[in-house]
């Protein structure tokens, strides 16, 4: 291990900062398997005498990789890399999230929390408005913990008509994904979602399913799919990903 830290090149003539030249060092050997989950970096003084460089420089090349998720650093045992982030593409691919993770090669599981009828709860009202149904219409409240290695990725709250879907109440969604069953069951197929995307703190109830601590960063993502020509709203879903595993890729083109 000392030997690959010793590879590492600062070149102090040309303009671009020594801590972001360390850094995307360190972040190169993370992505190309030279440096695996688990692994403990060398203290900061040694970092200093191997590279010749300031401890502030160390510090900073560090720091940042913790708060990208990167690395993990534990007072008094030293700095270690985390577990691989998730790159999901789900803004700008249509998938399920058991093709996605198998894709990935990671073996998904769900977890169901709640699947039943409802009249009322915290988020009703907003979800009866973006589905677009009559106010007090009931709803199927669907909530799942979705795993990838048996590591919890992301809380999902689901919410459906009621009066189009009753027979969703007997499906086993352990098994099987929520967009595959309203096609085959109702021949409804999702063809196009709009998201929302904001950072926020977990909550104690979020926090302890995922297993991070209380106010740690997660991203909450709300959902409309739409189906149909011309396409009706028929799911909503709030979902909250773990910023430490997660990160979420676009492409644009012009």
């Amino acid at each position: 291990m000392e030997k690959l830290f010793r590879e590492i090149n600062l070149d102090k003539s040309i303009p671009i900062p020594l801590y972001y030249q360390l850094k995307r060092q360190i972040l190169s050997m993370i992505e190309t398997g030279g440096l695996k989950e688990g692994d403990m970096l060398p203290p900061e003084s040694e970092f200093c005498a191997m590279l010749s460089v300031s401890r502030p420089t160390i510090r900073q090349s560090l720091n940042e990789l913790v708060v990208e998720g990167y690395l993990n650093r534990y007072k008094g045992r030293g700095t270690f890399v985390s577990k691989p982030k998730i790159d999901a593409r789900f803004l700008s691919n249509l998938e399920t999230f058991n093709n996605e993770m198998r894709a990935k090669n990671m073996i998904p599981r769900t977890e169901v929390l709640t699947l039943e009828k409802i009249t009322d709860s915290t988020n009703f009202h907003q979800a009866a408005e973006k589905l677009q149904i009559a106010p007090g219409a009931p709803l199927i409240h669907l909530s799942r913990l979705r795993l990838a290695d048996e590591s919890p990725l992301v809380y999902v709250e689901t919410y459906l008509p009621f009066e189009d879907f009753t027979g969703l109440l007997d499906m086993d969604f352990n098994e099987k994904s929520l967009y595959d069953l309203l096609e085959e069951h109702y021949s409804v197929r999702v063809s196009r979602v709009r998201r929302e995307i904001e950072a926020v703190n977990a909550r104690r109830n979020e926090a302890s399913l995922l297993k991070i601590a209380v106010n740690s960063a997660i991203s909450l993502v709300k959902t409309v799919g739409y189906s149909g020509s011309p396409s009706r709203p028929v799911e909503y879903s709030i979902a909250r990903y773990r910023g430490d595993m997660n990160k979420f890729s676009v492409e644009i083109y012009r």
